[in-house]
């Protein structure tokens, strides 16, 4: 069966894809979605549900996407929803990067977490499932697999950055993998 994954990042296609390996999982540009779904909402919640609602409303699909937000203890849960574009616009990884490591240069408490929500549209029913990874923030980059933030951050009980695992270690323990493992759970509860 084909599902659709609203997002047009390679790299989180590329997770979900190797998460739900029963399903033919397409991202926008396979369905001709060449728009860049707006992020208007204030939580992660909002904005996942709004990208699904969108993809299934334009164009008829069963569709999941998500919202993805790192939230640093010392900076009150910042940058949260704000994540991809803390540096302001465009969104840069890159300059995302420095400016956080900027932000916590004087801080000890460096601990974080990823934190993910999943929405899918399917067959008329809009559902939500959740993953969190916690960890720290390094001092300094480290690791070139990855993307986002992942060269910075380094999950509880491990001694390297997600930059640094390969993409089946990193999805065995990250944000994005626990909801997906939720959204795999529902989608085999219906008995495909």
């Amino acid at each position: 069966m084909k599902i659709v994954f609203a997002t047009n990042n390679p790299n989180k296609l590329e997770e979900a894809q190797e998460l739900l390996p029963f399903f033919h999982v397409v991202g926008l540009k396979d369905i001709g979605c060449d728009e860049d779904i707006p992020e208007t909402e204030n939580t992660l919640e909002g904005n996942a549900k709004l990208k699904a609602a969108f993809v299934k409303e334009k164009f008829g699909v069963n569709c999941f996407s998500d919202d993805t937000g790192l939230e640093i203890e010392t900076l009150n849960g910042a940058p949260g929803v704000y994540s991809a574009r803390y540096a302001g616009e465009p969104a840069n990884a890159e300059k995302n990067m420095l400016k956080l490591l900027s932000d916590l240069k004087n801080e000890t408490n460096r601990k974080a977490q990823f934190r993910t929500v999943i929405a899918l549209d399917f067959e008329g029913e809009l559902l939500t499932f959740e993953g969190v990874c916690k960890g720290h923030i390094t001092e300094n980059k480290i690791g070139e697999k990855g993307f986002g933030y992942d060269p910075i951050f380094v999950p509880e009980g491990f001694n390297k950055t997600f930059a640094e695992m390969s993409l089946a270690q990193k999805s065995a323990i990250s944000h994005r993998g626990k909801a997906i493992k939720k959204l795999v759970t529902f989608l085999h509860s219906l008995r495909f």
